[in-house]
């Protein structure tokens, strides 16, 4: 009896151990952990995070995180004479007693006649236009201040690593879908893509690589990270139907950069070499021009002529000189040109390396102010 009963008590202690650690597996396989997120660094600057911030995150889910930003973001209607053109996203940036600023893309709010914006709680207003830039496609938009219940949190895209866990609040494909949360990794950094800025005018922009889904009016939204502070901004994505979950943001520093000068209004002052150009690899456009180059220039671009009293003419160069660098950047083709140029201001002297008779030459030009 006594061996009886120690067999039905060690099955019984068995059982009950054997649950006790089912239930903890289970637990763990569930995700019920609570998401700790720490970040050494203090805010400064108006909410701006300093970039040598440290983040160290233990996370399965970002709800925490998305209720940091949630309701700093909304949804842009842009009408052209009282009908509706497009749709797109943007969030508050920052706020007084009066009004709150909203940030988006330049092509969000391009050509409107009138702005109507809508808050996380529905709430409609309309929006005043202050000033746009179509190569950094950033824009600013004033707002009453009234019910605006939240402003974003600006943080720093420098430290996120790749693999890091990012996510996208906006509105995708129509105003039905406001509020839309999607969730991915940062794939890369620093990618310089080309878009087409008008219908004659290439431009590159160094950006962030998402694979978080970016679908038609997500464009203005913020890319935030797990602390829930703003990343990036929302713009471009890769469309095609062999490509899948390939968007990109514009780095945050890069818009904070330049959204005071848009929010009061003025325009971001680009300077000019004072040349017309083409690039090397427009082989049949230069025989028209009457230029011919040494098959191993595979890089950089032509001078077709210069401007009248520009740095250009004034440092000598002429029509078929091959521009390969500005500084120590090499120069690609006409985008990468600007690219580089403009991380200059006006009144700057730079060194430019040509080649001309196929020697190579440097020669230091002084950027004017475009008329």
């Amino acid at each position: 009896m006594r061996e009886k009963f120690l067999t039905i008590s060690i099955v019984f202690l068995a059982f009950i151990g054997g649950g006790a650690f089912c239930h903890y597996v289970l637990d763990q396989g569930n995700g019920n952990t609570i998401t700790t997120i720490k970040n050494s660094s203090t805010p400064t600057n108006n909410g701006v995070i300093k970039c040598d911030s440290k983040i160290t995150i233990d996370e399965t889910g970002i709800s925490a995180a998305v209720g940091k930003i949630y309701e700093s973001v909304v949804t842009i209607q842009n009408y052209k004479n009282n009908r509706l053109s497009s749709s797109g996203s943007g969030f508050i940036y920052k706020k007084d007693d009066k009004y709150a600023y909203v940030m988006t893309n330049h092509h969000v709010v391009n050509g409107a006649t009138k702005l109507l914006i809508t808050l996380s709680d529905d709430t409609q207003v309309e929006g005043e236009y202050l000033g746009s830039d179509q190569y950094l496609d950033l824009a600013s938009v004033k707002i009453p201040s009234a019910n605006v219940k939240q402003v974003a949190t600006i943080g720093c895209s420098e430290n996120v690593n790749l693999g890091d866990t990012v996510f996208t609040v906006g509105t995708p494909v129509g105003y039905e879908y406001r509020g839309t949360v999607t969730r991915g990794t940062l794939s890369g950094k620093n990618r310089m893509v080309s878009v087409d800025v008008s219908s004659s005018d290439d431009w590159i922009m160094k950006v962030l690589q998402i694979d978080a889904a970016i679908n038609p009016g997500n464009s203005g939204g913020p890319l935030v990270n797990v602390n829930g502070e703003v990343i990036g901004i929302n713009s471009l994505k890769l469309v095609e139907d062999e490509i899948e979950g390939m968007g990109f943001a514009i780095p945050i520093e890069d818009a904070m950069n330049y959204i005071d000068t848009l929010e009061n209004g003025k325009k971001i002052e680009r300077p000019l070499i004072g040349i017309s150009m083409l690039n090397v690899s427009q082989t049949y456009q230069l025989l028209q021009q009457g230029i011919k180059l040494d098959e191993e220039i595979e890089e950089g671009v032509v001078v077709i002529s210069t401007t009248e009293g520009s740095g250009a003419e004034k440092a000598g160069l002429k029509k078929g000189d091959v521009i390969l660098q500005i500084g120590s950047a090499k120069v690609k083709n006409s985008a990468y040109m600007k690219y580089e140029l403009y991380k200059y201001n006006v009144g700057d002297t730079v060194e430019v390396t040509y080649i001309r008779d196929n020697k190579a030459h440097t020669a230091k030009i002084t950027l004017t102010k475009a008329n």
